[in-house]
């Protein structure tokens, strides 16, 4: 075994011990993907959760990458790559197995995508979708080898191209878009950042249920908004009552009217 796929493997177990991840095929997903292919070309921008400015790696050795560490895509814009920690708990959460369909509404350059990809298996499906036009096509092009993977241009909230298991969401947004919750499949999962103006919320999963959903809060997060979240103080209010509401019990609604449960 080379030197950097024993990287690999110990990225994973790290990332498995720190979130307790219960799913074999997510920790060998970790352990399998090349993460420097979905980067451009080291020496990268990167640094921890906690960290407030970005360090450089000595070099270009992919073997900085495999830890639990953030990697400036554009450090003007303070837009990352996921922190491979935080998105494996939320994969993890959504408990996906082979043969399912996951719609990935933000797929930034395809490191998660693949990882999704793994999982589903060949006879599986990930759409991964991509509101920037640059990262898009650079998402495309690092994703050539998943051939179980579909990379859209889009916002996430016009097309998702049909039902879905999972729909995981990797950007903030003030309330659930009913298309994704219409596109659930029976026990299907969202799971979901609802976020005010300044980046802070929670991440909600949300599963469908005989003709209704349950909502629960999974946990904080400060993430880039998504294309489309509104920017007004009624939408910061529609984000806030969802933290609220799922902080005291599971929610249970039948449908959404301007943003909120309604049955």
């Amino acid at each position: 075994m080379s030197e950097l796929a024993v990287a690999r493997q110990r990225y994973a177990e790290l990332i498995g011990k720190r979130e307790r991840i219960s799913s074999s095929r997510l920790l060998a997903a970790l352990a399998a993907v090349p993460r420097e292919i979905f980067l451009a070309k080291g020496p990268w921008r990167i640094k921890r959760e906690t960290a407030r400015n970005y360090r450089l790696t000595p070099d270009a050795d992919p073997i900085h990458l495999y830890d639990d560490v953030l990697v400036a895509i554009d450090a003007r814009r303070k837009l990352d790559t996921g922190l491979p920690s935080l998105w494996a708990h939320f994969i993890d959460v959504l408990d996906i197995g082979v043969k399912q369909r996951v719609v990935q509404v933000g797929c930034g350059l395809g490191y998660f995508s693949a990882v999704l990809s793994e999982m589903v298996g060949p006879k599986g499906k990930v759409i991964a979708i991509e509101c920037d036009d640059k990262l898009a096509k650079r998402a495309t092009a690092n994703l050539q080898a998943y051939g179980n993977v579909e990379v859209i241009n889009g916002d996430g909230v016009g097309d998702i191209g049909g039902p879905a298991d999972a729909i995981i969401v990797h950007a903030g947004f003030s309330h659930p878009h009913p298309l994704w919750l219409d596109a659930l499949r029976p026990k299907g999962r969202l799971l979901v950042p609802l976020t005010q103006r300044d980046r802070e919320g929670t991440v909600m999963k949300i599963v469908r249920r005989g003709k209704g959903f349950e909502a629960d809060a999974v946990r904080q997060i400060r993430i880039f908004p998504g294309q489309g979240r509104g920017a007004t103080a009624l939408d910061d209010r529609v984000a806030d009552w969802w933290e609220r509401a799922s902080a005291l019990a599971p929610l249970r609604f039948r449908r959404l009217e301007q943003g909120l449960p309604s049955d």
